[in-house]
């Protein structure tokens, strides 16, 4: 069987309604409502610029059961796309499309789509050359608050060079998603399945690498600064050859991006310094996104000199960041920032705090036997791990340590103010 390939998405929702970025201006609400739509046509293209056999799409093609016209007369246009070129199409639905509940506009798939239905797994093959390469399995949501375990409605046995399990659930307890058709990694690897084609958790993650391969390529496109919904999206690209997967690679799909990030504040200055420092953080996103519009949140945070002139400054600062244009555009600073610590102050002030920084100077000014000696000491009594490490710790990184823990004591002594 010569190598053979098919991508892999999930989680499209199309036409998405993007809320609470209004505050971005007049552009960003435009950009973003057609930002679903526009990856999907990047998907569409990517799968027939590789080459790919099928597509495999696992639940959530649309947000919710209003489904709007425009969202699925594309999604229909870029199926008729990849018939015309001979790429099968199966999918499956999920939690925000289930079968029972919305409408739709479109009265027929078409040729080389397979949609599976709710009541059992079903399968379709997969061909390559006219013969059959590989099986998939599939089941779609019947409603919304699907509870139950589908993964154990899968085949138990091989029928078929390759197997794949197309399934929109939370695999493994994800923590941050519904417990929608709940499953274990063993329920995964019980079934007679290659490749696990999955939906629901919108970060990307393999969560099986060898066989069974278990996936989620995450959202298609980002919809907001929460952490599954960040950094780069898009889907899977899986290799086929006789032997079986062969190799997964990630393919960058978005439009638009989200992105945070966080700024230490110590040795700047001002506020100018401060702009400044933001413009060049903003410089390396816009890089890292590769020509895509980004919204970016940062947090300030450490000590500095600029902490005073925050407190009056930021929506200001904000605005003047917002002004400059170009592909990143500010969403929100966060404050997280403490005016500097001056040593010299406190040392005068006969306090506790003064106490602590006499002791970590007697401590400093040890030469290096008398400093690991003293480690030593400390540690005797301590747990059998921390005894362990010592004996491999050498004088500098025992300083590095002590600079870390005298600057950590001191931003509780004073109260991260």
């Amino acid at each position: 069987m010569p190598r053979w390939r098919f991508v892999h998405a999930a989680d499209l929702h199309l036409d998405t309604p993007f809320t609470g970025l209004a505050r971005l201006g007049s552009e960003v609400p435009g950009l973003l409502r057609d930002a679903s739509l526009r990856a999907w046509d990047n998907l569409v293209q990517a799968t027939l610029d590789h080459g790919a056999h099928a597509l495999l799409l696992a639940g959530d093609i649309y947000d919710g059961p209003a489904r709007g016209v425009r969202a699925q007369l594309r999604f229909r246009d870029g199926l008729q796309h990849l018939s015309e070129h001979g790429v099968r199409v199966f999918l499956v639905r999920g939690n925000h499309d289930p079968v029972s509940e919305g409408w739709s506009a479109i009265g027929a798939w078409p040729e080389g789509v397979t949609e599976f239905g709710a009541e059992r797994v079903e399968s379709a093959p997969i061909v390559v050359d006219g013969r059959e390469a590989a099986r998939v399995h599939g089941i779609s949501y019947a409603r919304r608050d699907t509870r139950d375990n589908l993964a154990r409605l899968f085949p138990r046995e091989r029928g078929a060079p390759v197997t794949i399990g197309l399934l929109h659930a939370n695999a493994g307890g994800n923590p941050e998603h519904a417990a929608y058709a709940p499953c274990s990694l063993d329920d995964l690897r019980a079934a007679a399945i290659d490749y696990w084609a999955l939906g629901h958790i919108h970060a990307r993650e393999t969560l099986i690498a060898e066989r069974p391969c278990a996936v989620y390529p995450g959202v298609l496109q980002g919809r907001s600064p929460k952490p599954g919904e960040t950094g780069p999206k898009g889907a899977t690209l899986v290799e086929v050859d006789g032997e079986g997967i062969a190799e997964t690679r990630f393919l960058p799909l978005d439009v638009v991006r989200f992105e945070t990030r966080e700024l230490d504040v110590a040795g700047i200055a001002d506020l100018a310094g401060l702009r400044d420092a933001l413009a060049d953080l903003a410089e390396g996103v816009a890089a890292e996104a590769e020509g895509r519009t980004v919204i970016v949140r940062a947090t300030l945070t450490g000590r500095g000199a600029v902490h005073a002139e925050l407190r009056h400054s930021l929506n200001g600062l904000l605005d003047e960041l917002r002004e400059q244009g170009g592909r990143v555009w500010w969403d929100k600073l966060t404050v997280a920032t403490a005016a500097p610590i001056d040593r010299e102050a406190i040392r005068r002030r006969g306090d506790f705090a003064a106490d602590f920084l006499a002791e970590a100077d007697n401590v400093r000014e040890m030469d290096d036997d008398a400093l690991l000696a003293e480690l030593r000491a400390w540690a005797e009594p301590r747990d059998r791990r921390t005894r362990e490490l010592l004996p491999a710790l050498d004088a500098e990184t025992a300083r590095a340590i002590l600079d870390d823990a005298e600057a950590e004591a001191l931003d509780r002594l004073e109260g991260g103010e």
